[in-house]
């Protein structure tokens, strides 16, 4: 990445980061007895909470691996708490407002107002902690989604195809090297015959990953059409050529706005990640480019990261387009939001005759948990013409 973007964008992160935090933290601090020494450690334990995620981020630049794991675990969790007590917090404070012109709220709410506002603040923290505690568990339970395609063209000799597409998985300091073990053992036991992964394999910080190797499990895979991948948005943020290097050390082929043939039956195409400008000052061919040299009466298949300018697809004859990088939004009710973004969030959509499928993802960034999805393996039974 860019030093003059990274600043830029750490610069407007950790604003905002603060600015919530210090609204969180202040009322907080007032729902709490004044008498005694609560206040002051509240204050320690949140100032704590507070510099955990990005200490562990910049230790794992150093290479203080050990550590770095216990603040950037620590944190992340931090991150999905304030996210949820700014939500509450919110609420109370909206409603507080409109009381003060309305008067709907019960007299008894503020005869003992101190006591109140600390009951707010426990019931706050509970809420918390049950959905986080749920996201966590539903975050570390992947589920199988199985897709039937029927597509009008022949493939050569096949009939069929079985592909297992996974995207998202976020390689790193929360995604280490066992949860990548048990996503090599689900994918190996659907006996897909091409796997390919829609980007974001790693995530931001790579040395984490070559320190432990966390992507061995990875060279385990058995597809005998072979693993495809592309890059995302995280592989940029983290250094696109060293990510793509240690991927290739996998035995996995690596598509960046290339077209290849498979088995003379049917069109891959895989495109960089659209963020590639921001990060690295290039610019990724256009889709008609890709494609240009492909054989039109076989079938196509094209991974791109960001499911954006779907009509493209569908204008430019790709059969099934594989996507990622929306988590659906990873923790309700983000995914409101991402539904306004994207014209598909998560889930199926056909478009023409252009099969489109957007995949909430296996791995999580930031909190370790999802909430309104579950984390998915897809597996596309693909089946031809003939």
């Amino acid at each position: 990445m860019k030093i003059s973007v990274f600043v830029v964008f750490f610069s407007v992160v950790l604003t905002i980061y603060s600015l919530i935090n210090f609204y969180i933290y202040r009322h907080g601090l007032y729902a709490l007895p004044s008498e005694g020494k609560v206040r002051m450690v509240y204050s320690i334990v949140f100032g704590v909470l507070f510099i955990a995620y990005i200490a562990g981020r910049f230790m794992e630049r150093a290479q203080w691996f050990n550590l770095a794991s216990v603040f950037t675990f620590t944190g992340s969790f931090w991150l999905a708490a304030i996210f949820y007590f700014f939500l509450l917090v919110l609420i109370f404070d909206v409603f507080q407002l409109l009381n003060a012109g309305l008067h709907f709220l019960p007299a008894f709410l503020f005869a003992d107002f101190a006591k109140t506002k600390l009951i707010l603040f426990l019931s706050a923290c509970i809420i918390s902690f049950s959905l986080i505690t749920a996201g966590f568990i539903n975050a570390s339970s992947p589920r199988i989604k199985k897709l039937d395609i029927n597509l009008n063209k022949k493939a050569g000799e096949l009939s069929s195809l079985n592909i297992v597409m996974v995207s998202d998985i976020h390689i790193g300091t929360l995604i280490g090297y066992r949860k990548v073990e048990k996503l090599v053992n689900h994918i190996n036991r659907l006996k897909p015959d091409m796997v390919l992964f829609a980007g974001d394999v790693i995530d931001e910080e790579l040395s984490v990953v070559l320190h432990y190797n966390m992507g061995a499990p990875l060279k385990k895979l058995n597809a005998p059409l072979g693993v495809y991948a592309i890059t995302g948005n995280h592989e940029y943020i983290g250094g696109a050529e060293a990510a793509v290097r240690y991927l290739e050390s996998l035995n996995i082929k690596m598509l960046r706005d290339t077209c290849v043939t498979v088995s003379g039956a049917f069109n891959l195409a895989g495109r960089e990640d659209r963020d590639i400008s921001r990060f690295s000052g290039k610019k990724r061919k256009n889709l008609e480019e890709i494609i240009k040299d492909a054989d039109t009466a076989l079938p196509l298949i094209l991974l791109d990261h960001q499911p954006f300018r779907l009509d493209l697809t569908e204008k430019c004859g790709v059969d099934i387009q594989l996507s990622g990088h929306t988590h659906h939004g990873q923790i309700f009710p983000l995914n409101f939001l991402t539904r306004k973004i994207y014209e598909n969030s998560w889930g199926y959509l056909k478009k023409g005759n252009s099969h489109i499928y957007v995949s909430c993802g296996y791995g999580t960034w930031g909190p370790p948990i999802r909430l309104g999805n579950r984390p998915e393996i897809v597996q596309l039974r693909v089946k031809f013409k003939g």
